[in-house]
């Protein structure tokens, strides 16, 4: 478990169009095999330290043809923001997706100064 010190605890959260391959015949609508997309997102303010990040699904166009194979996951989260990951396989074909997440972690307090 993840225990926050501070009483300041921070939520960010955010909307990403990771892809939309439909229109211009992109990898994940026409390509076959192993396939992936990285979308950074940046949080409106850094956190203290690298926050709690969820992922989920908001928007999921696909053609109903063929397998639904997805792994939506998160890479690296720094203090200033995260990567979105999207991974499929085989003979899917993923129009277009959403992402939305949620960033959890302790901020600073306006009477917290950094001196250096």
């Amino acid at each position: 478990m993840r225990r926050l010190r501070n009483h300041m605890i921070g939520i960010d959260q955010g909307s990403e169009m990771l892809f939309s391959d439909f229109a211009e015949g992109g990898p994940m609508w026409v390509g076959e095999g192993p396939r992936e997309v990285r979308c950074r997102v940046t949080f409106s303010e850094p956190f203290r330290s690298p926050p709690a990040l969820m992922t989920g699904l908001a928007l999921l166009d696909i053609d109903s043809s063929a397998n639904l194979r997805l792994d939506l996951s998160h890479g690296e989260v720094t203090r200033e923001g995260a990567e979105l990951i999207l991974k499929t396989w085989g003979d899917s074909r993923l129009a277009r997706l959403r992402a939305d997440w949620s960033a959890i972690g302790e901020v600073a307090g306006s009477d917290e100064w950094d001196l250096y």
